[in-house]
This record gives structure tokens, C-alpha cells and sequence, in this order.
């Protein structure tokens, strides 16, 4: 029963994943999202990581998914009407990195069913939350303050590219008053 479980979520993580990289709606592809996190904190929870799921919900789909959101309807960044021409460096490069991908999947396959002996499990200490917290704060600290500044300078980069000249929040239909060859509404007049 529990390996169909995790077959469930495993399928559903992986199906989810590959809708967020290939479908054209960006709103779409991050509510795929939210599912491919979902799914993999059920895997965590499978595994014995009750914290770590519950920070997988709460942080990431909780809160960077939702940025997410908020920039795309922020940019107002509309579904793409055709694909731009890729260059063979491009094609060349992707085929590359996934013949990579697949060959470290094979390695760690065979490594765990295969070559190396049974890894021996986890123990309670190597898995409770005083050790995690022990270890984010004293020797992971510089990565962890790292990745909230990476967080931050992409809310400002967003909120910064979202800006008219004049300082405002730029909005689809106050754009579309300014563009050239169509009239302005009397409520956009100055």
C-alpha cells in the first residue's frame, strides 16, 4: 500500500513538473506548480520528514508560489502567442544537459539497487528538528541570510520593472490609453 502511495505522488510531482516547464500560460504553469510542491511534501512526509513537508507547504507554495503569482499578474505577462526561434546552440545544448540528466539517473539507480551495499538508515538525531536548527543557524547561516536577499532583489526588480517613468504603478489599461492610435477615455484625461 505505501509504494502505491508513493508511486501516486511520485507520478503526480513528476506529470505536474513537466506542465509547469512546457505549458505556454504562465498562471497555468505556476498553479502546476503549487501541485508539483504539494506532491513532493507528501513524499517528504512518506519518508519521515514531517517538518521539512510542512516547510515545503508553507514557505514554498505557501509564500513563493503566491509571489510568484503576484508578479505575473503584476507584469501582466499575457500567454505566448509563438514560440521565438531557437538557434541550434540552443537545441544542442538542451539535448546535452538532459543525455547528462539521464546518465547521473541512471548512476544513482544502479548505485541503489545494484553495485554499493544498503545504505544504513537515518537515525532519529540526523532527522530532528534540533539538529536542523542547529545546523541553519551556526554552519548554513551565510546561505540561508543569501537566499532571503535573493528573494527580496527579485520582489524589488519586479516592483522596479512594473514602474511608469512617472513613478506609478503601470496598469494594461493605462497603457493601452498611452499607445499610439488609440483615443484617450475622458477618465484618462489629464
Amino acid at each position: 500500500m505505501e509504494l502505491a502511495v508513493f508511486i501516486l505522488f511520485a507520478l503526480g510531482a513528476l506529470v505536474s513538473a513537466l506542465v509547469v516547464v512546457t505549458h505556454r500560460n504562465p498562471v497555468y504553469a505556476t498553479m502546476s506548480l503549487v501541485l508539483t510542491l504539494v506532491c513532493v511534501a507528501a513524499l517528504f512526509l512518506m519518508l519521515g520528514a514531517p517538518f521539512i513537508a510542512t516547510l515545503q507547504v508553507l514557505i514554498y507554495t505557501g509564500a513563493i508560489v503566491v509571489l510568484f503569482l503576484f508578479v505575473i499578474m503584476l507584469l501582466n505577462i499575457q500567454r505566448e502567442e509563438h514560440a521565438a526561434p531557437s538557434s541550434g546552440i540552443q537545441r544542442w545544448a538542451a539535448i546535452f544537459s538532459a543525455l547528462v540528466f539521464a546518465g547521473l539517473l541512471l548512476g544513482l539507480f544502479w548505485r541503489a539497487h545494484g553495485g554499493d551495499p544498503a545504505q544504513a538508515a537515518l537515525t532519529e538525531e540526523q532527522v530532528s528538528l534540533t539538529t536542523l536548527a542547529r545546523l541553519l543557524f551556526t554552519e548554513y547561516m551565510l546561505p540561508f541570510q543569501a537566499i532571503g536577499l535573493l528573494l527580496l532583489a527579485g520582489v524589488v526588480a519586479a516592483t522596479s520593472l512594473a514602474r511608469r517613468p512617472d513613478g506609478r504603478l503601470s496598469s494594461p489599461d493605462q497603457e493601452m490609453a498611452h499607445a499610439p492610435g488609440v483615443a484617450p477615455r475622458a477618465e484618462d484625461a489629464p
